[in-house]
């Protein structure tokens, strides 16, 4: 792995980021968020919207790294739910729907269901994020203080096993063929994003020759967690199993903002620290990018210049866009069809 083709000198680092969701890309910068979903036809769904204005709290270094982390979960489990919307319009015999969903459906409304199942799923990820990848290695590691006195060599152990937890996590959805699709997708947001950033026209080809790996990654964001908490930890001791899974608990924003920190300091430096500190989360996400397709590509440059396109004399819309990311005025006469 050539580190000078992920770290690009004369690069010009954006604002804009994006996020892979099922068959398709979320792009979202300063003024314009693009939603952009490959559909079976071979055409591509977008919708284009203001971009959430952040809080004053989204400002303060430290705070930021929390809010900034929620804010991003509620709007990318959002995100999700609408490209599956999209998908099982477009794709009804697959995409069918669960009885819990039709029967919180008839019961609420589909509104308001919809809303409640986003609630739902944002409360789960975050009790199964932090009971798993938190909690269970500090329990699962308890036996390791009949072995050693040493606090740091304690927390250092945990977080090996969080880490081997999360890894084998990661590894195993991999195999999953959806993932791997949204993987795919994933590596088209980062091949987009280095194009970009060199200032090459935006072109599948063009965007084709970079690497699917990113300095500014999420991925990166989660690994920084796992190694920032294992030093956070050891100023804590090692208490008994309950006081350390309260204490946890406690500190994760704390944790979560010297992540973000980390990480925005990554994003704007190449220095070999900043090299160093990026290795681990750029090992991994080897696993959560995969080369992607010269169509997918395609997707992830029509959401990029939807974002571009924030000029006051482009609407916001949702409907078929063309390669460009702008809307197509599709005729409804049938002697067009």
């Amino acid at each position: 792995m050539d580190l000078s083709k992920i770290f690009l000198k004369g690069a010009c680092p954006t604002s804009i980021g994006g996020q892979a969701i099922m068959e398709g890309i979320m792009m979202r910068g300063p003024k314009r968020t693009a939603i952009a979903i490959r559909l079976p036809d071979g055409r591509i769904h977008m919708k284009t919207e203001p971009t959430p204005k952040g809080s004053k709290w989204g400002k303060i270094p430290m705070i930021r790294g929390v809010v900034n982390f929620i804010a991003s979960l509620v709007y990318g489990t959002k995100v999700l739910m609408y490209s599956a919307d999209v998908l099982e319009a477009n794709y009804p015999e697959e995409y069918e729907k669960d009885k819990f969903d039709i029967w919180v459906e008839e019961k609420l409304g589909k509104e308001k269901a919809w809303k409640i199942l986003m609630v739902l799923s944002v409360v789960l990820a975050l009790i199964m994020s932090v009971g798993i990848f938190m909690l269970l290695p500090t329990v699962v590691v308890g036996w390791a203080a009949h072995l050693t006195d040493s606090v740091l060599l304690l927390n250092l152990i945990e977080g090996l096993v969080r880490i081997a937890i999360f890894v084998l996590y990661i590894w195993l959805i991999s195999m999953m063929k959806d993932i791997k699709t949204v993987f795919q997708y994933h590596g088209a947001e980062h091949k987009t994003i280095h194009c970009f950033e060199n200032n090459l026209e935006l072109t599948p080809e063009n965007a084709q020759t970079f690497y699917t790996l990113h300095p500014r990654c999420g991925t990166s964001f989660l690994f920084f967690v796992m190694i920032v908490a294992v030093f956070v930890h050891a100023f804590l001791g090692w208490p008994n199993v309950w006081l350390r899974v309260i204490t946890r608990i406690l500190v994760l924003p704390v944790i979560a903002g010297l992540s973000y920190e980390l990480l925005k300091w990554a994003g704007r430096s190449d220095n070999w620290v900043v090299k160093i500190l990026s290795l681990p989360g750029i090992y991994l996400q080897k696993l959560t990018t995969k080369e992607p397709t010269l169509q997918q590509l395609e997707v992830a440059i029509a959401a990029v210049k939807a974002v571009l396109n924030d000029g006051d004399d482009v609407p916001y819309f949702e409907g078929i866009c063309d390669l460009e990311g702008r809307e197509v005025k599709e005729s409804t006469n049938e002697s067009a069809h």
